[in-house]
This record gives C-alpha cells, structure tokens and sequence, in this order.
C-alpha cells in the first residue's frame, strides 16, 4: 500500500474491498440510494482491514499484546494439548477483538518459534470461555529469549473464518512484528508460566505490539544484590 495512502491495508483485505466496491456499482445502477449504502459498506471493510503502525516498547523481558481487543479472562488454564505444555503452570491472557478492532496480530516477544499447529473446530462466540478449547485455532509456541516457553493461540469466531498466520518452525521473531490476522471478530489467548506477573486486569483495552500484558524479568533481582554495583 502506498505510503501516500490515508490508512495502510492489509493484503488479506484487498479482494474484500474490491468485492464490496464491486457491489456497491451494481447496487448504485439499481437505485443510487443502495450504492450510497454499498459504499459506507466497503468504507467499513477497508478501516476492518487497517494495519496501522505500531511502536513497541524498548524494554527487555516484556510480553506485549498480540491482538487489539478487550482482555476478558486472566487465570490459571491449560494450554492446548498439540503444544506439549499440558502439565506446565500456566496464566491465560484471553483478548477478544470485536469486528471495530483492528485484526492484525504482532508477536508478543523476542525469541524463536518452536512449533506452529492448526487445529479446525467449532465457531461460537469468540468472547465465550467455551472457545478457547472448542474453536477452529492456530497455536504458536515460542521460546522467548529468556528462555520460556510462551504459548500464542488465534481463535476463530462467530462469523471469522480464516486465521491467517505467517510463522514457521525455527524462525527468530522480534515483539511487536506482525504475524497474522483473523477475519471478522475472533480472539487470541497468550499463556505465560504463572511465575511472571500479568499486568493487565479483566476489561482493560490492549493495543497489539503495544500493550505490556506481563514483565518476565519483573521479579529479577537488582544489579547490586547480584554483586554489582548499583
């Protein structure tokens, strides 16, 4: 997308927006009002599609937010079973992105992927408990540069239907660089080792690449209880 242009776009919008244009002269030769309608139409789906510009926080050991959204679940929670982490201690982060959100994911740290798998499912409401486990998915395990294993799950929604996911195994990823998008309402849970704090409450709004959701080296000692210098 030209740099001139209002907003930048993501590619997976492109044939959506041409459609809904598409449409829109059709309907506009039918009754000009219906055009006018099919215009505001694809106005929407081009700012669905947005991919603005993100700057992450310079800081080490942080774990930004994959996803624009709404957090409404942090607790204790089994990972998916495909990741191998069924018996680790984990926090659920769960960010639902309503169809107002932008959709585009970013990585949450800097590290390694380790495993990426896709699992197809059900499509109930992205904002139920019920789809973490029951969804169509796609679930991304990295080993951060910390050394943990952080897990990262797009999830399908009530009327998404395609996740859209660009990582591969082995590949070195930096937070904040996207990675994929979800069309049209759907959620993404990241799960943290339950030593790290979690910053973030129920109801807060997260920005994707932004938004710190939990601190690795929070719990860290000084530099001078180490034997340095303060």
């Amino acid at each position: 997308m030209p740099k001139s242009f209002p907003i930048r776009i993501h590619r997976e919008g492109l044939p959506f927006i041409a459609l809904f244009g598409a449409v829109s002269v059709l309907l506009g030769f039918l009754a000009e009002p219906l055009g006018w309608a099919g215009l505001v139409l694809t106005a929407w789906c081009a700012w669905f599609f947005r991919d603005p510009d993100r700057d992450p926080p310079a800081r080490r050991g942080v774990i930004l937010s994959p996803a624009d959204g709404k957090i409404v679940t942090v607790g204790p929670a089994r990972a998916p079973d495909e990741l191998g982490l069924a018996d680790a201690p984990l926090t659920r982060v769960s960010i639902f992105m309503n169809v107002f959100d932008v959709h585009v994911n970013r990585v949450p740290a800097d590290g390694t992927v380790s495993r990426v798998d896709y699992r197809p499912g059900r499509f109930f409401n992205a904002s139920f408990d019920k789809a973490s486990e029951d969804n169509e998915r796609q679930s991304i395990l990295i080993r951060t540069a910390e050394g943990l294993d952080l897990a990262v799950v797009q999830i399908a929604g009530l009327i998404a239907r395609r996740i859209k996911c660009t990582l591969v195994p082995d590949q070195q990823v930096k937070a904040g660089e996207r990675f994929g998008i979800i069309r049209f309402g759907s959620r993404l849970d990241v799960y943290i080792p339950d030593h790290v704090p979690v910053l973030v409450k129920v109801g807060e709004q997260a920005i994707a690449g932004e938004t710190v959701i939990a601190d690795t080296l929070a719990n860290a000692p000084a530099p001078d209880d180490e034997g340095g210098t303060a």
